[in-house]
């Protein structure tokens, strides 16, 4: 009867032990938060929703974007605040585009059709501001 009870536990622990192999052999997917980066042309970086950003120039980097007659400009939000790129200046919107409010890494995309200079800024946060030019 001993012999018995060694055996069956011999081989429970045999079994719990391939068991354990093969489950931490087995890779298990998790769905990771964390947002996809997307590429762009200008970046709003973390922390530009306080004052401050506009000292060194670096709310919408780069804050001033040069690019050919009939290019695109693509802007991405990597902050965590909502932010959008709204044409002309905080006082004087021109109406010329309006990317409504861009949740945290979310991104505009906009084709520059006409020769000129482009001013735009942040319709929540008014110390932001860019510029295109279109060469």
């Amino acid at each position: 009867m001993l012999k018995k009870l060694i055996l069956i536990g011999t081989i429970t622990v045999i079994f719990l032990v391939v068991i354990g192999l093969i489950f931490s052999n087995t890779s298990i997917e998790t769905n990771s938060e964390e947002p996809e980066l997307i590429e762009g042309d200008v970046i709003m970086p973390t922390k530009v929703s306080r004052p401050g950003c506009e000292e060194i120039d670096r709310c919408y980097i780069p804050s001033v974007i040069v690019i050919d007659l009939g290019k695109q400009v693509t802007w991405v939000n990597q902050d965590s605040a909502f932010h959008s790129v709204t044409s002309g200046f905080y006082d004087e919107p021109t109406e010329l585009f309006d990317s409504g409010y861009l949740d945290p890494f979310e991104s505009y995309t906009l084709y520059f059709d006409e020769i000129g200079t482009y001013d735009y800024f942040c319709t929540l946060h008014p110390w932001m501001k860019g510029q295109v030019i279109v060469e």
